[in-house]
């Protein structure tokens, strides 16, 4: 069998452009996000200031009309197919929104250290985006709608890139969801190879990538080579050897990985992205706005302001799309994707604006960071902070 026409470099010499303003945390393997206030003017992130994160150099396509994916492991009859395989199947457009199970990471190690790529609030992007569903893809290898498990013994989809990991010690990155998620259309798993409208940009895993919604990023495997149907969970490292939530009595000197599952949904999360920590700001009216999201396709019920660290809170107005009352699971909102949320408070004298999310199951975020602190400082959901520095000469509003 021929070899696809993706590969993965052995170095960084063949990096795509990015957009200038994006805050760089790590630049080989890239890795970056856009600025608070860009990050949450639209409620569609602009692709170019979508996050940025790899474990790797980003791979290239010598030739789309070579390139396929392989679709094997515990299944009947292997199938290759190409691009044009998976186009020719029905489109579907996902609205959702992917987030590094890192976010915010930055802020937990300011509690105490963690290792891994800093992020502020902004490692996280929603997008629309088009492709074939995976569950009518596995049709193709004789796997039916809602199968948990296969004649052979499959009970989960393996997603298998072409990037070169340092961690897999110069092997694709992969991680799996169970096979009876991957086959059940309501999921909205993807195989998408369209993002926001526009043919995938390399650094967002073109040409084809999946989209797993409503669980951590790392899911969601760019830059598909192979997708195999196991018996277990994927031996990866990013599924085995990272992204699990361990409690804060576990260090790397105790840490025994298998105790854990690998972690898939994401708790309920919010953040202000209309102020810097430590903003100087009028004193008078200040708005004070950001996103809102919880994993699962669980929508969000309500976003509590308070304007001075805790002692009173507002509702705040949320909303997605301008022209559409955002109401929860209701079926005219995205329920994959995040939600906007806007306050206006009175601002008297130096104080603490902190945010904090309710998701439809009534899941709330945690007020303290050190409740939820773990080694890798991944899920970060702590009510969001921000310290305001009164200035009554300023000449205007941050």
């Amino acid at each position: 069998m021929a070899q696809s026409a993706l590969r993965g470099p052995s170095d960084y010499s063949s990096e795509p452009p990015r957009h200038p303003s994006l805050r760089i945390n790590a630049k080989e393997p890239f890795n970056a996000e856009p600025a608070r206030r860009d990050l949450a003017a639209s409620y569609i992130t602009p692709v170019d200031l979508f996050f940025k994160r790899n474990h790797g150099p980003i791979p290239i396509l010598d030739d789309i009309d070579s390139y396929y994916v392989t679709i094997g492991g515990l299944v009947g009859e292997p199938r290759r197919l190409s691009l044009d395989d998976i186009r020719k199947l029905p489109k579907y457009n996902v609205t959702a929104t992917l987030q590094c199970a890192g976010n915010r990471r930055t802020e937990m190690s300011r509690s105490r250290k963690v290792r891994g790529v800093g992020w502020d609030v902004c490692a996280l992007g929603n997008a629309t985006w088009g492709g074939a569903k995976l569950s009518d893809v596995l049709q193709l290898v004789c796997v039916p709608y809602h199968t948990e498990i296969t004649m052979a013994g499959g009970k989960h989809v393996e997603f298998i890139s072409v990037d070169q990991c340092p961690e897999e010690k110069g092997g694709p990155y992969r991680a799996s969801i169970p096979l009876g998620q991957a086959t059940n259309p309501a999921a909205d798993v993807l195989l998408a190879y369209e993002m926001n409208g526009e043919v995938l940009k390399r650094d967002h895993g073109y040409p084809l990538r999946a989209i797993v919604p409503g669980v951590i990023g790392a899911r969601s495997v760019k830059w598909l080579d192979k997708i195999d149907i196991i018996e277990e969970e994927s031996k990866g490292f990013f599924m085995q050897k990272d992204y699990k939530m361990f409690p804060p009595s576990v260090d790397w000197d105790n840490i025994v990985w298998s105790t854990r599952k690998p972690q898939m949904d994401y708790p309920v999360q919010s953040a202000v992205c209309s102020l810097e920590d430590k903003s100087a700001v009028k004193p008078g009216q200040v708005t004070v706005a950001g996103y809102a999201l919880s994993g699962g396709g669980r929508g969000i019920e309500r976003v509590d302001i308070s304007p001075d660290g805790g002692k009173s809170w507002i509702e705040a107005h949320r909303y997605q799309k301008h022209d559409v009352p955002y109401v929860t699971s209701d079926i005219s909102c995205d329920k994959w994707a995040w939600v906007l949320f806007k306050a206006v408070v009175n601002v008297k004298g130096d104080t603490v604006i902190v945010s904090k999310a309710v998701d439809s199951s009534a899941n709330v975020q945690p007020e303290s960071v050190e409740s939820i602190w773990n080694l890798r400082g991944i899920l970060n959901t702590c009510w969001h902070r921000v310290h305001l520095l009164a200035t009554p000469n300023l000449r205007s509003f941050m």
